[in-house]
């Protein structure tokens, strides 16, 4: 048997009384929480892999060698209470080998700065010498990485892009005129870190002989300025942060070489008000692939552009007559002749096999179905490794198949979400599978026989299992809700009834929603502390419902893209239709409805609860986007346009717009440190609400951003929602 099957939650033993869930269990206790194999690195030779793995006795964390083929630990690379730095014992929290694996580099002491990017002390470490020095002594740094040969490390700090010599320790400045909300060199700014995804803005050739780096002229993109709150007088945090129809940063690729000192500029085009979402080498050392895209981001282009003169070639063009997706799925083959490139082109994502000028192409997958995941190839055995929604949009398996799109296989076995972690040989592979209401499951498998075969589990949080196994927990039950508009459409999602469900009696129904561009909340997968607080809610008599509407993922882009321009018109339709759904059903109250969603959910909750006040009695908004103009230009000019060119897309579903028809009970919840969706929002939408005479009530968390965490911020947050739903729906 070569998969490895999801177990069920325990029961309790015959007579045995299950336990109520508290909301102390799920946020203050912790032992709730799924465990999932932590700082795994595929080494070298094929036969290993390494892992953190905590020293509680020591209270560090060591770096212990696994043998693939059997999963056991063979050998401790690095035992934590040997880390010793100038302020004691090193607290290792990432790591990372040099190529040829004889030193590590080790990060410590992280700081959090927006979503993706962090500062922190680096360290390298010599596996042969055991000996122990710091990155840089000039102050914390931001995404220390070694060059290829592993003799020197480049990293970014306070907006300027440098490098360190290994051996001698000497620090090389590439640039010098980074200067706080002016000019960025090697990292990235708000907007490109938050909605292109990713953090770090340089990378080494694959010779190690230059550096490629992103430029963010910043000095004329608005200021926006919040407010922390201090013990006597506030101050104010500014940033650079672009809104909808705003000027943006104009960005550059440049070109450092190392022994030359020189530094060139590759010619991105003439246009300075557009993105260049994404920039790697090839496995060319003289060719950088640089992906650009429009303002409206409806045409994407991928240049290639040499090194050394800067001048650059569109080898191949994207075109939508909405907007192109950027993805990290552009992989160059080691034989310098082909890349693959994924594309919606044909209505659904899949991936295609281009030579390396873009004239030919191979599609490498097809089908009414979406590629979610890109893995990588095995050149070798000409595989390729990904996972879709084949078989269903709410799950996630997964497949490989030859570089002529031929011979697909299914590699996962079961219903839910697999998900996968791939050795560079893609000889082993980790597959961490869950469904919702059971935790995950990480194994190990061998990929090289004509099917998987599994190694180990990994991690069975069995543990996890046999505690949820006390509590009363209701099982969760898939629901198809038919379009109104289109019966033969089907929106997909799920259901928790009371864990004392009679059928005969009618109970409350509270719906969750996200709803937003390309996101799900009906996916089959453990959801952690939101599924076990549904859980709380189902115990408190609630019924919980949650329904992906039009707009939403792994439903081809049809389906994905037909709320542009008009950003939540159809989305609040549907869930409107989803609350006339509930109520038709006989064991609901549809007097009793009500709604929660957080950020673009806080922003369906606020519409429910004014566009859709006859349906719902209660909701509850968390960090809303209240008006679309508040929002950034990326993400707000992707789906909708910007302002200038479509204010109606703009003003005709925004909350703000609706605030004389609020209805019911509505609570906002609101970081006033959210440097994402800023607490501008909700003081709008309250001076829109006073400004009716609508009332309402709000609560604001001190200095916390979009995620409100922190101590026991979680465990206030929940109790507070929890109580206003018993109090008011």
């Amino acid at each position: 048997m070569w998969l490895v099957a999801l177990t069920a939650v325990a029961v309790p033993a015959l007579g045995q009384q299950r336990k109520s869930l508290t909301l102390e269990d799920i946020w203050a206790k912790r032992d709730l929480f799924a465990a999932t194999p932590e700082g795994t690195s595929w080494l070298a030779d094929g036969r290993h892999y390494t892992a953190l793995v905590p020293d509680e006795k020591n209270k560090t964390q060591d770096i212990v060698r696994f043998d693939i083929t059997t999963g056991q630990p063979v050998s401790t690379l690095v035992e934590g209470e040997s880390l010793k730095g100038p302020g004691g014992l090193l607290q290792v929290e990432g790591y990372s080998f040099s190529s040829d694996e004889k030193r590590l580099l080790l990060t410590t002491a992280e700081e959090p700065i927006y979503r993706r990017s962090s500062k922190a002390d680096f360290y390298i470490h010599d596996l042969t010498t055991k000996e122990l020095k710091p990155v840089s002594k000039g102050g914390k740094q931001q995404y220390a990485t070694f060059s290829p040969d592993g003799e020197r490390v480049a990293f970014v700090r306070r907006n300027n892009l440098y490098y360190v010599d290994v051996a001698s320790g000497q620090e090389h400045k590439v640039t010098d005129d980074g200067t706080v909300n002016q000019r960025i060199n090697g990292a990235l700014d708000w907007v490109y870190e938050e909605e292109f995804e990713f953090a770090v803005g340089f990378g080494w050739s694959p010779d190690g002989a230059r550096l490629a780096f992103y430029t963010f002229d910043e000095s004329k993109v608005p200021e926006y300025a919040m407010q922390m709150w201090g013990k006597l007088y506030p101050t104010s945090y500014v940033y650079k942060y672009p809104k909808a129809g705003e000027v943006n940063s104009v960005v550059g690729v440049k070109v450092y070489d190392l022994v030359s000192k020189k530094t060139v500029t590759l010619d991105t085009g003439k246009e300075p008000d557009q993105y260049l979402p994404r920039m790697k080498w090839t496995q060319n050392a003289n060719t950088v692939a640089v992906q650009r895209l429009n303002r409206l981001q409806n045409k994407l282009e991928l240049l290639h552009c040499n090194a050394t003169t800067g001048a650059g070639t569109v080898v191949l063009t994207e075109t939508d007559k909405a907007y192109v997706e950027v993805t990290n799925d552009l992989t160059y083959l080691k034989d310098g002749k082909s890349f693959v490139w994924s594309s919606e082109r044909d209505g659904y994502k899949h991936l295609y096999l281009y030579s390396f000028d873009g004239k030919k192409n191979q599609q490498l997958t097809k089908g009414n179905w979406d590629v979610t995941d890109f893995y990588g190839i095995d050149e070798p055995r000409g595989l390729v490794y990904f996972a879709s929604a084949e078989t269903h949009p709410r799950e996630r398996q997964l497949y490989r198949v030859d570089l002529k799109g031929k011979n697909k296989q299914q590699l996962s076995q079961g219903a839910g979400t697999h998900e996968g972690a791939f050795s560079p040989m893609f000889s082993y592979y980790f597959d961490t599978h869950s469904a919702s209401g059971v935790p995950p499951v990480a194994a190990l498998y061998d990929a090289t026989g004509k099917a998987p075969r599994q190694i180990k589990v990994v991690e069975d949080n069995a543990e996890l299992k046999k505690t949820l196994g006390q509590y009363a927990l209701a099982p969760v039950e898939f629901i198809d809700v038919p379009l109104a508009d289109d019966p033969k459409t089907k929106l997909h999602g799920w259901m928790i009834k009371p864990t004392t469900f009679d059928a005969t009696k009618k109970y409350p129904t509270i719906l969750y929603v996200y709803g937003g561009p390309g996101s799900q909340t009906g996916q089959d997968e453990w959801a952690g502390p939101n599924y076990l607080w549904f859980q709380h809610l189902a115990q408190q008599g609630y019924c919980i419902i949650s329904v992906d509407n039009r707009g939403t993922g792994a439903r081809g882009a049809a389906f994905k893209k037909s709320t542009y321009a008009n950003l939540g018109k159809l989305e609040i339709q549907d869930q409107m239709d989803v609350a006339r759904w509930a109520g038709s059903q006989s064991f609901v109250d549809k007097s009793r409805i009500g709604m929660w969603g957080w950020s673009f959910g806080g922003y369906m909750t606020a519409l429910a609860l004014t566009k859709g006040a006859d349906l719902f009695k209660t909701g509850v908004a968390v960090a809303p986007v209240t008006n679309w103009r508040f929002y950034d230009t990326v993400y707000t000019e992707r789906f909708l346009k910007t302002p200038q060119e479509n204010p109606g897309g703009y003003d005709e579903n925004s909350p703000v717009s609706h605030a004389a028809k609020l209805k019911g009970n509505f609570l906002m919840i609101h970081g006033t440190g959210d440097d994402n969706v800023h607490f501008q929002n909700a003081v709008a939408l309250e001076e829109a609400f006073i400004k009716a005479n609508k009332q309402f009530s709000s609560f604001y968390y001190p200095n916390r951003n979009h995620g409100i965490y922190g101590g026991v911020t979680r465990l206030h947050l929940y109790r507070m929602m929890t109580e206003y739903f018993v109090k008011n729906l």
